[in-house]
């Protein structure tokens, strides 16, 4: 099921920004943060991020028109979790249908991923250093 554009509108606007104050502690919420294609702006956004082993696992209940996924297949970014920022390598986008990346997931984790039709698997750097949600701007 992928969700319209206008609710993703909607989120960017308002529930991104809610998120955006517990999002970076509470797993398996996590905020990624990028760097804008074009704009060359920073931006944090807030999602549902299931870790297995040194990988993320992301439900695109968007579609791969997201932002965020487009600018980071374009540049990379870091990755805020429980609090540990890390750097994160391109995205590679799968179809939901492959079983060997959900199986590793909890059932519950799984359910959720299973409603979006493609999923963004992101493989995590070692952590970065200092804590919280700053992003500094060196490389």
């Amino acid at each position: 099921m992928k969700l319209s554009r206008r609710v993703a509108r909607f989120n960017r606007l308002v529930t991104n920004r809610i998120q955006g104050l517990y999002a970076w502690l509470l797993p398996p919420w996590a905020v990624i943060l990028h760097q804008g294609r074009r704009s060359g702006r920073r931006y944090r956004t807030p999602v549902l991020a299931f870790r297995c082993d040194r990988t993320l696992v992301i439900a695109l209940v968007y579609g791969e028109e997201s932002d965020w996924l487009r600018n980071l297949q374009a540049g990379g970014g870091q990755v805020i979790r429980a609090g540990r920022a890390f750097r994160v390598g391109l995205p590679k986008v799968i179809e939901t249908s492959d079983v060997a990346e959900l199986a590793r997931l909890s059932p519950l984790a799984r359910a959720y991923c299973r409603r979006a039709k493609k999923l963004a698997v992101l493989a995590i750097g070692e952590p970065q250093p200092g804590f919280g949600p700053r992003w500094s701007a060196r490389e």
